[in-house]
């Protein structure tokens, strides 16, 4: 296990194969999948191909990374950044349990994230996106620091973009 950061309830560590139920059973919900333009895993063994070829940290040095409540050492959800190379732009992004919701899980972890992002890897903007519909994560966009920047095409729905500059957190 490969341990990236720690907050005061949880850690994050890099996905791996066997995060492969976790991560089918979490895309399963229709609330929490509703607003981001996926699918759910046709099964395990989709997922665990999906986390098997998953390549950002590789690639990037960063990626999404699992969230584990240090209390119950129980997978809660996903939190990291992204790497877009054809738009040149690292967005944070976040996908929790239903279970979990609104025990500020997804801003601790965000939150952590940009902060990691701009201290470890010297980025110098991170975005964030969601469909205007989904409350709860713009929510957490403001909640971390992000600023509203315009509207955007979300997976064909009307969306926000949301944006954070280093000099500004």
């Amino acid at each position: 296990m490969i341990k990236i950061l720690e907050t005061k309830r949880l850690f994050l560590r890099e996905l791996n194969v066997d995060d492969c139920e976790n991560i089918y059973k979490l895309n399963l919900n229709i609330n929490v999948i509703k607003y981001t333009g996926d699918s759910a895993f046709k099964s395990i063994d989709e997922a665990k191909e999906f986390l098997g070829n998953y390549n950002d940290y590789e690639y990037n040095g960063y990626g999404r990374w699992a969230v584990v409540n240090k209390k119950t050492n129980e997978f809660i959800g996903w939190c990291g950044l992204k790497y877009n190379e054809l738009a040149n732009e690292t967005d944070i992004g976040f996908r929790f349990f239903e279970k979990d919701w609104n025990n500020g899980f997804a801003t601790e972890s965000a939150k952590a994230c940009i902060d990691y992002g701009f201290k470890n890897f010297k980025l110098k903007r991170i975005i964030g996106r969601a469909m205007k519909d989904n409350i709860g994560s713009v929510n957490v966009l403001i909640k971390i620091g992000m600023v509203y920047i315009q509207k955007i095409n979300f997976e064909g729905k009307e969306g926000v973009l949301y944006a954070i500059d280093e000099e500004s957190n």
